[in-house]
């Protein structure tokens, strides 16, 4: 899934498939190569499925693939894209760290689908590279990794690193690499028979306008939604929401009410403790250090207010995503 390829045909792509990985997003990645193969009659693609140990990988929705070969037999591949979903750094050992900087060394294009951007950020292989990555994950991959640069648009292909949001943004990928390497025409045909109505640039938005998340055109409501999504970490009063808003706190808490069934401070808090539950069971940062992130001022409140949303607390979330990576 590199920007560019010189080298000899079938060309070759390795999918690292690791447990509970994203199997919408694999196959999307891998669906229009083969189209491709069969539209041009020709081998253009070629593929195989790796594992750690070489044996059958199960993802996040219960079915499993089995492997074509185990990450030691694998020496040299022109790319290799990392699949994996929930929890991903779970899979990171030292062997396979060692091996992805292998690969990386031999002058393979690594690459993340759907969460596989993780490990390759956490193995050190990310360094100057824009990741893209799922709307869902972008707050907790920044948590993690707040040295490198992100985007929410569908996908990011280079000369050595690529990185794509996962679910159908596989599907624009890996249909960009084909337009790319074989003409549009040809991407234009796989597309069609996907029934998939317009190729997608990367640049697209991952998720539907806020208006329709929001099922209001209300321009007040829309613009303090805003607001609190981008400031999560750090709230804003609800004073300086309504004045950016261009409203009074009182109407600001009648169109909420109205529009969303919710009052604004009720809304802004339920963002918060959405992204809390993200992060406490996606990473490993300390509970504290989740709460701050999410604009807790002490540990006391924000287990006192998670606890108060869920009905359960956060070390017990913590503690249920440790014993399902076991």
């Amino acid at each position: 899934m590199r920007l560019s390829y010189q080298g000899s045909l079938p060309e070759k792509v390795g999918f690292l498939l690791l447990p509970q990985f994203s199997m919408m997003a694999f196959f999307a990645a891998v669906e229009p190569l083969r189209i491709a193969n069969r539209i041009a009659d020709r081998p253009l693609f070629d593929w195989t499925l790796i594992s750690v140990d070489g044996g059958p990988v199960t993802a996040s929705n219960g079915m499993t693939l089995m492997a074509d070969q185990a990450t030691a037999d694998v020496h040299h591949l022109p790319s290799l894209a990392v699949c994996s979903g929930f929890a991903p750094e779970a899979s990171l050992t030292r062997s396979l760290m060692a091996w992805l900087h292998q690969l990386d060394q031999a002058g393979c294009c690594l690459g993340g689908i759907d969460t596989g951007a993780f490990l390759l950020a956490a193995s050190g292989l990310v360094k100057h590279e824009r990741v893209a990555l799922h709307w869902e994950s972008l707050p907790v991959f920044r948590e993690r990794f707040p040295g490198i640069d992100t985007t929410d648009e569908l996908y990011e292909l280079g000369e050595r690193r690529f990185s794509c949001a996962g679910g159908a943004a596989a599907m624009d990928m890996a249909l960009e690499v084909i337009a790319r390497r074989h003409g549009a025409a040809l991407a234009i045909d796989v597309s069609e028979q996907l029934i998939h109505d317009r190729i997608r640039t990367r640049s697209d938005q991952q998720r539907m306008a806020l208006v329709k998340r929001l099922g209001t055109h209300n321009r007040h409501v829309v613009e303090a939604v805003t607001l609190m999504e981008q400031h999560l970490e750090e709230p804003l009063t609800l004073e300086e929401i309504a004045s950016r808003a261009e409203v009074s706190v009182r109407q600001l808490q009648r169109l909420f009410e109205q529009e969303l069934s919710l009052t604004p401070r009720q809304w802004y808090l339920q963002l918060r403790v959405k992204r809390a539950h993200r992060l406490l069971a996606e990473t490993d940062l300390a509970i504290l250090a989740v709460g701050l992130a999410c604009g807790f001022s002490s540990s006391s409140s924000f287990a006192r207010t998670f606890r108060a949303y869920y009905g359960f607390s956060p070390r017990q979330v913590r503690s249920s995503a440790a014993k399902k990576v076991l």
